[in-house]
């Protein structure tokens, strides 16, 4: 039987966290797409949960932030590693996490009106639902992709539902944002390096109530490690999905010594091990193995087709880095394909997306791979081995705490082993911090603002071409409001000074010319978004005459310190660049 057959603007392949948040901004932009998930529906695992402030403000853009919060445990309640021989056991180390603590809680409140959260997958994936859904995507549960092809016209793909029946689906664009085993990757030839199977893990979702070994210690991840077992995150790590009841607990086994015991009693006594009260009631919910991979696509385009999530890049969960990596994918492709599809911009712009993007994804399995590795010094300065015995490894835990001159020295290791954690847990510079370079930002010929301290820890907010619009703190009437509300929602924003006669007639010139909306944002002590606070004046990088055009998706494509001497033409100019229209 023939199969029915439709046609698409954009067909997306896969929808968790990426998937779904390009057919909602997709569908808020006024594409045409069908997103097809071979699951019946949303997650029902938590997976991904740490959510950095870069996904925030792409939850903010999608007026769906203070959802995300509700279903969320709040940055206060995550701030706690703790390592320790049990629950109920010893305590090895802490450290504050995602800046709660004291010395780093101002710098990440300074850089962005979004915080960080703990958003399970799971609780995630039907607040992302529900905003495309709501702005009329077409979400097709239980219908896998079995066969892509596309030429130079467009993409012919064959799905099929639940109950077998087949339908073909035509589209100018195919987004792979189907997964680590990505159908779109493999059957259009897109090429990856890297490494897979590197190691192999078991998640036990469960319910144990831990409040009173977490209560005054509150943190989503608990380090358990005893003696006799090193195996790279040593005896299981717990992470909090719902404080403190609710939890995964996640450990590393090496398949050569053989597969692990998924029996209910099994896994219960796992769980108890580390847990070190008998007394507490444990309720298995399910249980899943996985791998440890260190993969990133050569390429984030292939013709017509393009990969976000885990389709593109695949790494371990260190850092937290993989659906905060996803969905910025997303919201970094989703302008493009919907300006191209309206043509308002040349296809040239689409390959802009792997100009930017690739070489985040590559950075990020890399340093998700180098905080696995950072883990190591913790296992080395504890003295826990294979083969050792129980007592002996008591005896290497009490040395450690001894008031000895080799306790001491120890001690010293395990502080700077610990230190070392504060690039997994505390990377705010790597984790906020996006430089772009394509055809798609203007380079204004200036250097990169440089941090005197450690870039990799601390964020450098900035107005440079290929940066993020920087955070300030504005009011309009009596509301405060960030700078960064002031842009986005899937137009182009010139951001000017109180100087801004020109720049108005030039937005209003060129947006009826390329027939593009050029919305306009006066930042100014006392302009139209005051800057009451004189953060803007600080940050800006440009003089009262200057302005700055922003993309949709919020980055700084061309700046300007004074007001040329024809401000149509240069934005004439600028715009036509940014958008491939010569």
């Amino acid at each position: 039987m023939t199969p029915e057959e439709v046609a698409t603007d954009v067909l997306i392949v896969g929808a968790g966290p990426a998937g779904l948040t390009l057919a909602a901004l997709l569908a808020r932009y006024g594409i045409d797409a069908i997103t097809v998930s071979k699951f019946a529906g949303t997650a029902r695992t938590p997976r991904a949960h740490i959510t950095n402030q870069r996904a925030m403000e792409v939850y903010r853009d999608l007026k769906i932030e203070d959802e995300v919060n509700r279903i969320a445990t709040p940055s206060d309640l995550m701030s706690n590693n703790v390592w320790a021989t049990s629950f109920a056991g010893t305590e090895i180390a802490r450290l504050q996490t995602w800046g709660t603590s004291i010395e780093r809680q101002a710098d990440y409140d300074a850089v962005s009106p979004s915080r960080m959260c703990n958003a399970p997958q799971h609780r995630l994936e039907p607040v992302l639902r529900a905003s495309a859904e709501g702005q009329g995507a077409d979400l097709r549960f239980g219908v896998e992709l079995i066969e892509i092809t596309q030429d130079e016209h467009g993409v012919r793909a064959v799905v099929r539902d639940e109950s077998g029946v087949e339908t073909l689906i035509r589209a100018q664009y195919v987004v792979g944002a189907d997964g680590a085993r990505s159908t779109v990757g493999e059957q259009l030839g897109f090429r990856f390096s890297g490494e897979s199977g590197l190691g192999a893990a078991l998640n036990i979702f469960l319910e144990a109530d831990l409040s009173e070994y977490c209560a005054h210690r509150p943190g989503v991840l608990y380090w358990m490690t005893q003696p006799g077992n090193n195996y790279w995150v040593g005896s299981g790590t717990w992470i909090c999905v719902t404080p403190f009841r609710e939890w995964v607990n996640l450990s590393m086994y090496d398949p050569a010594e053989g597969e692990p015991d998924l029996s209910e009693s099994a896994l219960i006594e796992r769980v108890r091990s580390t847990i070190g009260d008998d007394t507490v009631d444990v309720t298995i919910k399910s249980v899943s193995k996985w791998q440890i991979n260190h993969v990133v696509a050569e390429s984030y385009q292939c013709g017509r087709a393009f990969l976000v999530g885990d389709a593109a890049h695949r790494h371990p969960p260190a850092g937290g880095l993989g659906s905060n990596t996803s969905v910025q994918d997303s919201f970094s492709l989703a302008w493009r394909l919907a300006y191209v599809i309206r043509g308002l911009a040349g296809p040239e712009l689409l390959a802009t997306y792997d100009a930017e993007r690739q070489p985040i994804g590559r950075k990020v399995v890399d340093r998700a791979i180098e905080s696995v590795g950072n883990m190591g010094p913790i296992a080395d300065a504890l003295g826990f081995a294979p083969g050792q015995s129980i007592a002996e490894g008591w005896d290497n835990l009490e040395d450690l705490f001894s008031a000895t001159p080799h306790g001491a020295d120890r001690r010293a290791a395990l502080e700077a082993a610990i230190e070392l954690q504060h690039y997994q847990f505390n990377a705010h510079g790597f984790e906020f911090d996006l430089r772009y370079e394509s055809a798609a930002v203007v380079d204004d010929g200036t250097d990169w603002p440089r941090n005197e301290r450690d870039p990799a820890l601390y964020a450098t907010p900035s107005t440079h071409p290929g940066a993020p619009l920087a955070h300030a703190r504005v009011q309009r009437d009596s509301a405060l409001l960030s700078t960064i509300d002031l842009v986005g929602d899937g137009v182009f924003t010139l951001v000017t000074g109180i100087a801004d006669g020109a720049w108005r007639e030039a937005a209003a010139t060129v947006s009826s010319e390329l027939g593009v909306v050029i919305r306009v944002a006066q930042v100014a002590v006392r302009g139209e978004y005051d800057d009451v606070y004189g953060d803007w004046t600080r940050v800006r990088g440009v003089g009262d005459a200057g302005a700055l055009l922003v993309r949709p998706d919020r980055v700084v494509s061309w700046r300007v310190t004074e007001e040329p001497e024809d401000a149509v033409a240069a934005l004439r100019t600028a715009l036509g660049a940014v958008l491939a229209r010569a």
